[in-house]
């Protein structure tokens, strides 16, 4: 995984790849905004990021929520969280830095496997291609029935977990709904000037019961 940077724009690049771009991050934003919304935005609202990226997602839900709020960002590749220590800075000057967010170097559903049950108001999920196109065979389980489960149970009653996908999967769609979720499929586009969506949030809204 690489880092360039081009008059201000940034670009991390996976095996030759382009994965991320600066300037591409409308989706990445909208997963922040389609996490909080209704939920989450103040007191003491505790909400959990899974994959920091080049930090848009995390800057639009430091936005959005309130000063009492627990943002909790894990990010699998330590040099992510460096690079938005340091060379990605102008992007979001100390974003890092805020009291609100803490930032952990680790397997996200290794850390929602370990976490108390209704432990979060929001789960964020930006891993790999979503369950469409996974690039690591480790982030499979996260969107399995089993995983899913554990999303489920370390929500609070009348959390939503918001999943960031490259396209549709009527599967995945269905494995939600079997584990207890109602699900709204919000399209994504690249650009906000975008004509088209491009890419998919699954939202997926726990009950208050259960």
């Amino acid at each position: 995984m690489t880092l360039y940077e081009h008059d201000g724009d940034f670009v991390i690049n996976y095996e030759g790849s382009e994965i991320m771009h600066s300037r591409a991050n409308a989706s990445e934003r909208l997963l922040g905004e389609t996490g909080v919304a209704g939920r989450g935005g103040t007191g003491d609202s505790r909400l959990l990021i899974g994959g920091l990226g080049l930090g848009f997602t995390l800057r639009r839900v430091l936005e959005l929520v309130g000063s009492g709020a627990t943002v909790e960002v894990v990010e699998l590749v330590p040099e992510v969280v460096a690079w938005n220590r340091t060379y990605l800075q102008p992007l979001h000057p100390g974003i890092l830095a805020d009291p609100r967010v803490s930032v952990r170097v680790d397997d996200v559903g290794a850390v929602i496997r370990a976490a108390e049950t209704g432990a979060y108001d929001a789960i964020l999920l930006d891993v790999d291609n979503g369950p469409v196109a996974l690039v690591a065979e480790t982030n499979r389980a996260l969107y399995a029935r089993s995983g899913l489960g554990e999303i489920r149970r370390v929500l609070k009653p009348g959390g939503r977990a918001v999943f960031w996908s490259a396209g549709p999967d009527a599967r995945f769609a269905a494995r939600l709904r079997q584990t207890g979720f109602s699900v709204t499929e919000v399209p994504a586009k690249v650009h906000s000037g975008a004509r088209r969506a491009a890419y998919l949030l699954f939202v997926a809204d726990r009950g208050q019961r259960g």
